[in-house]
């Protein structure tokens, strides 16, 4: 009698990981259709770019490792890194600034460590660093949300394609009419000029937790990042971690002194906490792995988040906190790995 015989796997997973990701893009749509509401055309363009780019890059590393670009290609997690990064960057971003960030991510940030599975930092947030520190004019053209009583020259669909081609803006226009200081550079600034954080929310670019437009942003993503848990593509661990990390310094000094220090909704909602909570600090790869060790590496990059605001040189200092935490993983996942059931207490070598 002849036997069929299939080769393992024999139990093929629900989800793979180009599922995950196309999972991740989706949940993201809405808080990039805010960010075309408040602030323009921007972040689309932005993305095309940073899709060519990391999409070209992986392509080209892929090939030159006598491999075939489409088994990198497939999975989505080019995609995803891209997007993300497009995230980050102003509305008002040259296509070159972009497309630095975009080819360090894959090549250096991913590829140079084995690619997807592999990479100890996480690629976006690699790029982006990079691009923050070599550019950092481009890095500081963020406009001001599409609201008819703010003092600001909007910039339409062709005028931002037309920056974002050429890095020069209409000529009746100028760097001080179409940028604003972003609420996290007003509330710092502010700050070291001895402003009180009540006179500096009562700036117009505020709303009633961050900035206005941002705090709409921030309630898409927080809803895509809770579809993604109720899903279970992430899990809860490193979000509330993250939550933990930021809100528990931020409300210890803010009950201390509130007219020294912001508050913590004004730190929930500002910047890219949200982004970081549900999309960034949760890259299966660059992250924790064990339930423990998703808490801690979480907590860690909340309070960085919180200290680097409040003490260091950059506004937010999200892409610092995860890259830092992305370095002491493995030594978190060593510390807080659970019991092997079965197996008596490892012998000294």
């Amino acid at each position: 009698m002849k036997f069929e015989r299939r080769e393992a796997p024999y139990i093929r997973p629900a989800n793979s990981v180009s599922l995950v990701m196309l999972q991740v893009l989706v949940a993201l749509v809405p808080a990039v259709a805010a960010h075309v509401w408040f602030f323009g055309a921007g972040i689309l363009y932005n993305i095309v770019v940073a899709v060519i780019f990391c999409a070209g890059a992986e392509a080209l590393v892929m090939r030159a490792r006598g491999r075939a670009p489409a088994e990198a290609l497939a999975d989505g997690s080019a995609i995803v890194a891209a997007v993300l990064l497009a995230f980050a960057l102003p509305s008002l971003t040259p296509w070159w600034v972009t497309a630095t960030g975009a080819v360090f991510a894959m090549v250096v940030a991913k590829h140079l460590y084995g690619g997807l599975g592999y990479n100890l930092f996480n690629p976006a947030m690699a790029g982006y660093v990079v691009i923050l520190i070599a550019f950092p004019a481009d890095m500081a053209l963020w406009v001001a949300p599409r609201m008819g009583d703010l003092d600001y020259q909007h910039l339409n669909a062709l005028q931002t394609l037309w920056f974002t081609l050429s890095g020069e803006l209409p000529s009746a226009m100028s760097f001080d009419t179409v940028s604003r200081a972003t609420p996290l550079d007003l509330m710092k600034t502010g700050l070291a000029g001895m402003q009180t954080a009540a006179e500096i929310r009562a700036e117009p670019l505020m709303g009633d937790f961050g900035g206005r437009g941002w705090e709409w942003i921030g309630n898409f993503i927080a809803i895509g990042g809770i579809g993604l848990m109720l899903r279970k593509v992430i899990r809860w661990h490193i979000p509330v971690g993250v939550g933990i990390g930021l809100l528990v310094p931020a409300t210890i000094m803010y009950m201390i002194d509130a007219g020294s220090h912001a508050s913590p909704g004004f730190h929930l909602f500002s910047g890219a906490t949200l982004l970081c909570a549900f999309f960034i600090a949760t890259d299966p790869v660059s992250a924790a792995t064990s339930t423990t060790g998703r808490l801690i590496y979480g907590i860690g990059i909340g309070l960085l988040i919180y200290a680097i605001r409040r003490f260091g040189a950059y506004a937010d200092g999200v892409a610092f906190a995860v890259l830092t935490m992305n370095m002491l993983v493995p030594l978190i996942d060593r510390y807080t790995r659970p019991p092997i059931v079965g197996h008596g207490p490892e012998q000294p070598g």
